[in-house]
Parts: C-alpha cells; structure tokens; sequence
C-alpha cells in the first residue's frame, strides 16, 4: 500500500475512535457561532425579504419564522449569516458576478 492510503486509513481509524468518544490525540476545534439578528443583517443588505431569502437560498416563509422569533438558524444557515452581518455586501459579491 501507498503512503497515501495508510495516511487516509489512519485518519479514519481516528475519526472513528473520536466519533465513539475515545482519546485519540487529535486536535479538536471547536468553532462558537454568535447568535444572529436575521431582521436586522437583512436590512443592512438593503434587500426585500423575497429577496433575501432567494440570495441565501431559503424559503420566504423560513425568513420570516428567523425574523419573527419563531425560529433559529443553524448549521451553515447560521453560519453564512454571520458572515452577512460581518459584510454584508458578500451576498451580492459571491452570486451576483
């Protein structure tokens, strides 16, 4: 076998024991995402509530359940808004080429 594969086979091996909770010595980063007022990154964008929801690919109905309070993003939806809050401008500089 290459050194490429015994590389990638112990990564795995690695990944495994640290998904079942055992000590692997791997370095563990932990990213902490700020909470996000989506109202207020979105009037910052400038952009309708259609708009908005389009530019970052969610359903309207999504939108307004985040800027209502009645839900929360999460994963990367979370995370990409952030993003927006930070610069705003970066909806448009990605997807609008």
């Amino acid at each position: 076998m290459g050194k490429a594969f015994e590389s990638i086979a112990r990564g795995l091996e690695e990944a495994i024991a640290h998904a079942q909770g055992r000590e692997t010595g791997a370095t563990v980063h932990r990213i902490e995402v700020p909470e996000v007022d989506v109202a207020a990154i979105r009037a910052r964008t400038g952009l309708s509530q259609a708009a908005f929801a389009r530019s970052i690919g969610v359903a309207k109905g999504t939108l307004l359940n985040w800027e209502q309070g009645r839900r929360r993003p999460t994963g990367p939806a979370k995370v990409l808004l952030a993003m927006i809050a930070r610069r705003p401008a970066v909806v448009k500089d990605m997807l609008y080429r």
